[in-house]
């Protein structure tokens, strides 16, 4: 009961956060309407594995595409680290979280990388499909065909464009690093990335649901990709045979 009060009250909320010291405290605009750890102030505990992996994956002038970007904490912390000669691709359908996204892309922060905001949902074509406005909160929306029990139901449905990742590589440069968390959509998402994954190569932190993981495995190994489990310590990471939740993708 208490959180659907809390849920009712974030709606619209806006908070303005300062990211962990680590990402020189960069400021950026969040709100509890996406996640209620977004009351939070100190954003360091909001999502460890995220920092870290902006931490470990993205390096100095890098160019980093952000592939549901939700309030833009791995776009905005990757920024960070690539710094002014680096670039930052933040793709989300979610048209309030897109004003979200530009808000803070617009704050003053010369030492981070230019932040774009692409406002797409991104799948295997290139269509017009339904956005799922999570009840529970917006970092659950989903693609029509996606979803997950963390949704708490359909708050209501937008009429979004889909596109593929092969057709943005052909407007934008290609990234280093390549973010990818699209709610039980991401084996759709890497059917539409074949040049992608072939020609361009990037490091690749994927969320995989458990629906998803066989299609993600098949196509991360015909792609010739080491597959390894992002939440265990890179000192302690072995190959492994299969995608996991925490799915970090590397080359070969």
């Amino acid at each position: 009961m208490l959180r659907q009060v809390l849920e009712r009250l974030s709606r619209g909320v806006v908070l303005k956060r300062r990211l962990p010291p680590q990402f020189g405290r960069g400021p950026l605009f969040v709100s509890p309407e996406s996640g209620l750890k977004y009351y939070r102030s100190d954003l360091s505990t909001a999502d460890p594995t995220l920092f870290r992996m902006a931490q470990e994956l993205v390096k100095p002038a890098d160019v980093v595409w952000d592939i549901g970007a939700n309030v833009g904490l791995f776009s905005f912390a990757a920024a960070a680290v690539s710094g002014p000669r680096g670039r930052v691709i933040a793709v989300e359908p979610d048209t309030w979280l897109v004003d979200l996204l530009r808000r803070s892309s617009r704050l003053l922060v010369p030492e981070r990388a230019q932040v774009i905001v692409i406002p797409f949902a991104v799948s295997d074509r290139i269509d017009l499909t339904e956005l799922h406005i999570a009840a529970r909160g917006r970092s659950a929306n989903f693609i029509e065909g996606g979803g997950s029990s963390r949704t708490g139901g359909t708050r209501r449905t937008e009429f979004v464009i889909s596109i593929t990742l092969d057709w943005l590589l052909g407007i934008l440069p290609a990234p280093q690093v390549l973010k990818i968390d699209v709610e039980r959509l991401e084996g759709r998402l890497l059917l539409g990335a074949s040049r992608m994954l072939t020609e361009v190569r990037p490091r690749i932190w994927c969320e995989v649901s458990t629906e998803c993981e066989q299609v993600v495995t098949e196509i991360l190994q015909e792609a010739s990709y080491e597959i390894y489990d992002a939440g265990v310590h890179h000192s302690a990471r072995k190959p492994l045979r299969r995608a996991v939740w925490e799915t970090l993708a590397l080359p070969r």
